[in-house]
């Protein structure tokens, strides 16, 4: 039986693998610290009460057919006010599409922006670009991106092949890493862009950027956030947006992100918008344009929001920081953005009780799971070489009273094969 070629050959989510070994161990009655997945738990990060309200009545207000297309004025309008207020980004509500969620609109960027055999640039780890490139049947140029840079690329880095591309993925703050980019080094991508795009003819397509900034309202309070068009007016032509309240007001499952771009970028994506539906409901849609309007209530939202996410990153940062000063294998960069903690464990060629040696980084992956009970994502799931020792650690199903716990177990793990260590020195 035959399928597609894109069906024949695409490739599955690392992370999902991953998680069916967690899950058949938690069904096992084992006690799992689960900090794979890049999602919120509910009772620990509840959405706005008042924004369940919300939804609440407009589905009593029979909100059920169809939005509009591109989005409901009321939510755009709300948007745009948002955007301008909190931002400082003035985008009016024709250049602003709504969809369901951000997957949508990377979707829809990719599909309007990018041909098959178009050469797409983005670095590792990164989230997903890779397959939405392999969607659009493009080919794609990779830069692996280093600790030493935070994991965020630079203009160095594009710059040597910054001719033959058509399209750069960027994102910040970054899944999986939770960094992001300096004023200065994005001033540097942009200008490499405004450079190349003032050479190319007009018959020729130019560099395009996508910039997905969906956890920028999720920085530490020592960070600011960057963009493009911030930073450099003339990148509101080649830029567009990924952005939404999945993971600020942490409603993954309500389903709304938007685009935001040139006006002739968006009315194409709402064209392919119409055909996939993927539309964000419009009880929802009306919901958030009513609870995004009360500035001060999101304010006081994301702030509490905030304090939450960065209590379980600082605690499990400071945690990590004590085994490093153990002598114990492990790293992390300090938190800086979003749900993420960004840790190495440097455990390759170690032994184990059973007198197994952790060979490669699945081997490791799963002494941390079975020995200290805490799954994380390895930067290999996020297209980084299966060599890479760095992880990604997600705390947004992780509990306050666990953090101490997690650290505790990991400790135990790592003292026993650091026993072993010494052992075969003697």
């Amino acid at each position: 039986m035959k399928v597609s070629k894109i069906a024949e050959n695409i490739i599955g989510s690392e992370i999902i693998k991953l998680a069916a070994e967690v899950n058949e161990k938690i069904k096992q009655g084992e006690k799992i610290f689960n900090l794979t997945i890049g999602d919120f738990n509910p009772k620990e990060f509840p959405i706005p009460s008042e924004l369940k309200q919300y939804i609440l009545e407009e589905y009593t207000n029979d909100q059920t057919n169809y939005p509009a297309a591109d989005g409901m004025l009321e939510l755009r309008q709300a948007v745009s006010k948002l955007l301008k207020e909190r931002a400082g980004l003035d985008y009016k509500t024709d250049e602003i599409l709504i969809a369901g969620g951000a997957r949508p609109v990377i979707y829809c960027i990719f599909k309007a922006l990018v041909d098959p055999e178009d050469t797409v640039l983005f670095a590792t780890p990164s989230w997903n670009n890779n397959h939405y490139t392999y969607l659009n049947g493009a080919k794609s140029i990779v830069i692996e991106v280093s600790p030493e840079q935070n994991f965020m690329p630079t203009a160095a880095d594009i710059k040597p092949h910054i001719e033959k591309i058509s399209f750069i993925a960027l994102c910040s703050p970054q899944n999986p890493t939770g960094t992001v980019f300096t004023k200065k080094g994005l001033e540097e991508i942009c200008d490499l862009v405004l450079e190349e795009n003032k050479k190319r003819p007009a018959s020729q397509k130019p560099v395009y950027l996508m910039y997905d900034q969906i956890y920028w309202a999720l920085t530490q309070d020592n960070i600011k956030h960057y963009d493009p068009v911030s930073l450099r007016p003339e990148m509101k032509n080649y830029t567009v947006f990924v952005d939404g309240v999945s993971k600020s007001l942490s409603a993954t499952g309500v389903r709304v992100g938007w685009s935001m771009g040139p006006k002739f970028i968006i009315d194409k994506m709402k064209s392919i918008l119409t055909h996939v539906g993927a539309w964000a409901p419009k009880a929802e849609q009306l919901a958030c344009a009513r609870y995004i309007s009360e500035l001060d209530k999101y304010d006081t939202f994301i702030n509490a929001q905030k304090k939450k996410i960065n209590a379980r990153l600082d605690g499990l940062y400071q945690g990590l920081m004590q085994l490093k000063k153990e002598g114990f294998q492990v790293d992390a960069i300090s938190p800086q953005a979003a749900i993420y903690l960004t840790v190495q464990f440097a455990l390759h060629g170690q032994k184990t009780n059973d007198g197994k040696t952790l060979e490669t980084t699945k081997d490791v992956t799963k002494y941390l799971l079975d020995e200290a009970k805490l799954a994380i994502v390895p930067f290999y799931a996020f297209g980084s070489a299966d060599t890479s020792n760095w992880y990604r650690l997600s705390v947004g199903t992780c509990k306050l009273e666990d953090v101490e716990p997690i650290i505790t177990n990991l400790r135990n793990a790592l003292s026993r094969l650091k026993v072993l260590q010494e052992l075969s020195k003697q």
